[in-house]
């Protein structure tokens, strides 16, 4: 017996001697052989001018200029329809706050109607956006991006990681052809690493794996890669004037720094905001926003539409409930599916249609797979919702991640004219192939003469049309398939008579 103790700690020792050696490989920290991880990252902080020089940084003011792939809604998917900011950053490290004064040129507008100025204050508090009209709430996206960029922004990163309690290296990777060791530590519960140039020690990339509450909320854990280059020498410091940032392993957004100042003056009247405001941003849903059913239209009997910032309707068959559309969050297309329970006592949900790719419009399509339910998706939008499907939900679990058995979705693929049920709201699905509506499909009421367009028909605050375009491809449609409207309503607006709709494209011309 004692024998045996013997050859099992013999044994516990070796594999430890192993393990220790193997953590300890110089060929693991290219360029910090003989460094333990903290003096890794202090070799950093000297490259970058040294802690006393990043220290004495108080604010940093950065005009810049960038550019941002609209993968979330772009028309026709990869490539990209772009976005493009100019303006400047300024942020007050000490106090925590940031400033963002930007001109957005948002390429999907109407003619002349591009350019948009904003205005965006984050606080330890919250933030708000300015409007004419006063404050009104920031989103989370914009205060958990200006959250990150205080403490993993270039001004402080290398000083962040030197300071966390967990740091310690990770497995060592090959960025642009050389060898960058690797730290890694845990920044609000999020995991961060920092890739140090073998050569130069500068950190030329820091990589997160977050839920974001921006549009990328829907996939869930997103890894983060934010490549750090241009570097330019400022008052005896090194910094980067170019950011890249990668999202799941595609370029999503590039900012360059035009011009980059230390310590400027701080008005804190520039920062100021209504602290009650600023405090809603910080309670906000985000994109888990609940369904709050209200008064629905009825657009025939059986059709009943839940107006909101995207329209969800219930529609009544002989066999069972559709629901026409699943967007912004489970949560919500949870909350719809409920409403169909209590109007509808006893009768099962028989499917979902989903008309649309932009990501908003499909946030609760997880919810209904994890369902079970049936879902009527576009032939050209399966590989993207495939991928939606299978993305790690981890960090936030929603029910198709909790869900204990692996569910394979349901998809009813629409490729041509599809009927759906019987009756007074039988449906007949219709994909639109246009130009700026190639992944769209319209449904169709043939007792009612009713007319669902999915994402085509929104009008401007002066009555106009947004992007006419859109809805003069429904009319292509509608005629290609010889089909009679009298109705018409859509994601972001309800019933309008077809005659007016038309001539308002008209009017466009």
């Amino acid at each position: 017996m004692r024998k045996a103790w013997i050859g099992m700690c013999a044994a516990a020792v070796l594999w430890m001697t192993v393990r220790a050696q193997a953590q300890d490989n110089p060929a693991d920290r290219p360029g910090c052989a003989h460094e333990n991880p903290k003096q890794c990252v202090d070799l950093a902080l000297q490259a970058m001018g040294g802690r006393e020089a990043l220290e004495r940084v108080k604010s940093v003011r950065v005009q810049t200029i960038g550019n941002t792939l609209l993968m979330e809604q772009s028309y026709r998917q990869a490539p990209f329809i772009t976005s493009y900011q100019r303006g400047q950053t300024t942020s007050d490290l000490v106090n925590e706050r940031v400033l963002t004064e930007a001109k957005v040129t948002w390429p999907e507008s109407d003619p002349n109607r591009a350019d948009s100025d904003v205005t965006i204050v984050v606080g330890p508090d919250g933030c708000v956006t300015r409007t004419k009209g006063g404050d009104a709430p920031g989103s989370l996206g914009s205060l958990d991006a200006a959250r990150q960029m205080l403490a993993l922004g270039p001004a402080r990163l290398v000083m962040t990681a030197s300071d966390a309690p967990d740091l310690h290296f990770a497995a060592p990777e090959t960025l642009r052809s050389t060898s960058h060791a690797v730290v890694a530590f845990t920044w609000r519960t999020v995991p961060v690493r920092v890739l140090l140039n073998s050569s130069n020690h500068l950190p030329d990339a820091v990589e997160t794996t977050k839920e974001f509450h921006d549009f990328w909320y829907f996939w869930g854990d997103v890894q983060q890669r934010i490549y750090f280059d241009n570097w330019k020498l400022f008052q005896g410091i090194s910094f980067p004037t170019n950011l890249v940032e990668e999202r799941n392993g595609a370029i999503w957004s590039s900012t360059q720094a035009l011009n980059v100042e230390f310590n400027v003056p701080i008005d804190d009247r520039t920062f100021g905001m209504d602290a009650k405001v600023a405090k809603l941003s910080a309670s906000s849903h985000g994109w888990a926003q609940p369904f709050r059913a209200g008064k629905a239209t009825t657009m025939a009997p059986g059709v009943d539409l839940f107006q909101g910032s995207w329209n969800s309707t219930l529609v009544k068959q002989p066999d069972g409930v559709v629901i026409l559309e699943a967007p912004i969050s489970g949560l919500y297309t949870q909350g719809v599916i409920n409403e169909a329970g209590k109007r509808y006592p006893g009768v099962p949900v028989k499917a979902v249609l989903s008309t649309s790719d932009s990501w908003p419009h499909v946030g609760g399509v997880r919810y209904a797979v994890a369902q079970g339910l049936s879902i009527y998706i576009l032939d050209l939008n399966q590989p993207l919702l495939d991928k939606m499907i299978r993305a790690p939900h981890t960090l936030d679990p929603d029910a198709l991640e909790k869900s204990k058995d692996l569910k394979e979705p349901r998809w009813r693929i629409v490729s041509r004219k599809e009927e759906i049920g019987n009756g007074e709201n039988r449906m007949e699905l219709y994909p639109l192939r246009g130009a700026s509506t190639e992944r769209q499909y319209m449904v169709y009421f043939p007792e009612s003469r009713l007319l669902y367009a999915s994402d085509t028909l929104a009008l401007n605050n002066d009555g106009s049309l947004y992007d006419p375009e859109l809805m003069y491809e429904v009319v292509q449609a509608v005629k290609r398939e010889n089909l009679k409207v009298d109705t018409v309503f859509a994601m972001h607006q309800g019933p309008m008579p077809w005659d007016q709709v038309v001539g308002l494209i008209k009017k466009s011309q």
